[in-house]
């Protein structure tokens, strides 16, 4: 075994915080999302995220080549959650216009900015484009957790079932 192999044998000790920079923002929420059907993120800074959309043919919704505007809604979402970029972040509201319709093969980069925050409230502005055109635009309204969502009590007393 090579010295450069030994370096790297150990890899759970090495720690690399210490080769970020401090403007690096790293995502802390949704790292397990299908990034094939919700987009894969090009820029990501605090409180606002690129995200690029390639239209796949799991996505035809019909013999024209339509995109189903499902995809093109939870891309935005995924945008939106990446945008507020907190680890228990849910989606609680959203106002969103299709503008234009999306086909097969097309590219949407979508682009999504905290546009307000009140304690944990989030509200995040979503637009999309395939080259010049908006193809959408939405509000997102979310909110933090201190837990994940499917770890809340939602109410004050436990179900004797559970």
């Amino acid at each position: 075994m090579s010295n450069a192999e030994n370096l790297f044998e150990d890899d759970e000790d090495l720690d690399i915080d210490g080769y970020k920079s401090k403007d690096d923002v790293i995502l802390k929420t949704h790292e397990r999302i299908n990034q094939d059907l919700c987009g894969e993120i090009e820029k990501l800074e605090t409180g606002y995220i690129e995200l690029k959309l390639v239209t796949n043919h799991d996505m035809i919704a019909d013999s024209k080549n339509l995109i189903h505007g499902g995809f093109i809604f939870s891309a935005a979402d995924y945008a939106a959650m990446a945008a507020v970029n907190e680890k228990n972040v849910v989606l609680v509201a959203s106002d969103c216009q299709f503008l234009s319709p999306v086909k097969f093969g097309d590219i949407v980069n979508f682009v999504a900015k905290v546009r307000h925050k009140e304690g944990r409230k989030r509200n995040v502005h979503v637009t999309g484009h395939v080259l010049e055109i908006k193809v959408f635009e939405g509000e997102f309204k979310t909110v933090v957790t201190d837990r994940h969502v499917l770890k809340l009590r939602l109410t004050d007393t436990e179900d004797d079932d559970e």
